[in-house]
């Protein structure tokens, strides 16, 4: 497996695959062509039907400006559902083209190359194989990743949290309407702010909780500044837990970034078995697997043991399993807002449910991933961020 680094990315919004990626990939075709003096960029697939509401061509303009981007909605038969061809010309004659896969996560892949964007770190290529690992050498998860990553992992998550930080910060001061034409209003403020008469404990984390979410999703819809988790339209849910443990139940820093270092690892084991991609396995590869990383890394962050963590983190996931990708419009609004601060508060529940019956679960992390991906694969084009079926089609029909 890669570094979990690769799972965490600092960009703009709104979305990884179809933004972070494709920027990313419009870098590295500009650098390969120094001498080209005009460009054109085919987006098939998702990339196609929802790229226009995704900033897709906004993101791929601002490195190659004089790119001519072209949405093909016809071809089929793609070999990744996020597929981009690159064309670059000199004087009219074309002298290079590249098929570039945008993956998921701000991660990509160019047809018929190794990749080298990001290292192998781990042998290990499953949580059973992480767990045995563990046990082997009596290490907790936490020590068995700085045991296997480099020394620069540990500054660089301090740079993930202090980005969600101030992701969480902006959003909650925020206000207006989100730009895209579906007049939808920033929420977090309102949210965090109101208080209901005779409100309980629990109504306050989850509403405080839930207002942090929105807060990034919001900053995120806004194509402000975020980080994957393990992408861009699942990225409020992590944040939010963690800013919650942190601010609100006294978690020192040093135990966040932990916490965050789990998640990455258990966002990592889903990418290299299955997808974190929307395009490509439905929203519960997004969503699932932010709600999972989130699980794994508050029993972590509470002190759980190794199989508590992955019961944690299998529960979050099993209960998003078949989940649609269906933005409306192709906008990281509806529902992917809403759905950052569901899945939060779902995380918490998965953790309570594994503290107590761990030691009866009959399903491992390893095979809800597996399932996870089978479903996805299985599930109509329709509901893959097409925007063809589900909300983004009803929606307009009343």
């Amino acid at each position: 497996m890669k570094t979990i680094r690769s799972v965490y990315k600092i960009g703009n919004g709104p979305s990884s695959s179809h933004t972070v990626g494709p920027y990313r990939a419009a870098k590295l075709f500009r650098a390969r062509c120094p001498e080209a003096d005009s460009f054109r960029v085919t987006l098939f697939g998702s990339l196609a039907f929802t790229g226009e509401g995704h900033g897709t061509g906004k993101a791929i303009r601002s490195v190659l400006p004089e790119a001519e981007v072209i949405f093909d909605r016809e071809q089929q038969e793609l070999p990744h559902p996020n597929t981009m061809l690159f064309e670059a010309f000199q004087e009219g004659e074309r002298i290079r083209a590249d098929r570039i896969f945008s993956i998921g996560g701000g991660s990509i892949r160019i047809e018929n190359e190794e990749s080298d964007e990001e290292r192998d770190v781990y042998p290990q290529k499953s949580f059973s194989e992480i767990l045995k690992t563990c046990r082997d050498h009596k290490l907790t998860l936490t020590q068995f990743i700085y045991r296997m990553e480099d020394p620069s992992l540990l500054p660089y998550l301090r740079e993930v949290w202090e980005a969600m930080k101030r992701a969480i910060a902006r959003g909650l001061q925020a206000e207006g309407v989100l730009p895209g034409g579906l007049g939808v209003t920033r929420k977090a403020k309102t949210l965090y702010e109101t208080r209901c008469y005779n409100e309980s404990a629990d109504v306050t984390m989850n509403r405080v909780i839930a207002a942090y979410a929105y807060a990034v999703s919001e900053e995120n819809a806004d194509e402000n500044i975020v980080v994957t988790a393990p992408t861009c339209g699942s990225c409020g849910v992590l944040p939010a837990v963690l800013f919650y443990m942190h601010r609100e139940r006294g978690f020192p820093e040093e135990e966040i970034l932990d916490a965050l270092a789990v998640a990455g690892l258990v966002g990592n084991v889903i990418r290299t078995n299955a997808s974190i991609s929307g395009a490509e396995c439905g929203c519960q590869a997004e969503i699932g697997s932010a709600c999972s990383m989130t699980a794994a890394a508050l029993a972590a962050l509470n002190g759980l043991n190794i199989d508590q963590i992955e019961y944690a983190a299998e529960i979050a996931m099993e209960h998003n399993l078949g989940l649609t990708c269906d933005p409306v419009m192709g906008l990281v609004q509806i529902p992917c807002i809403e759905r950052n601060a569901v899945a939060a508060m779902r995380a918490i529940s998965a953790v309570n449910l594994s503290r107590f019956l761990y030691q009866t679960r009959k399903i491992s992390f390893d095979e809800v991933v597996e399932t996870m991906y089978r479903t996805g694969r299985d599930m109509n084009e329709r509901y893959r961020e097409t925007s063809h079926g589900g909300l983004a089609q009803i929606y307009f029909a009343n």
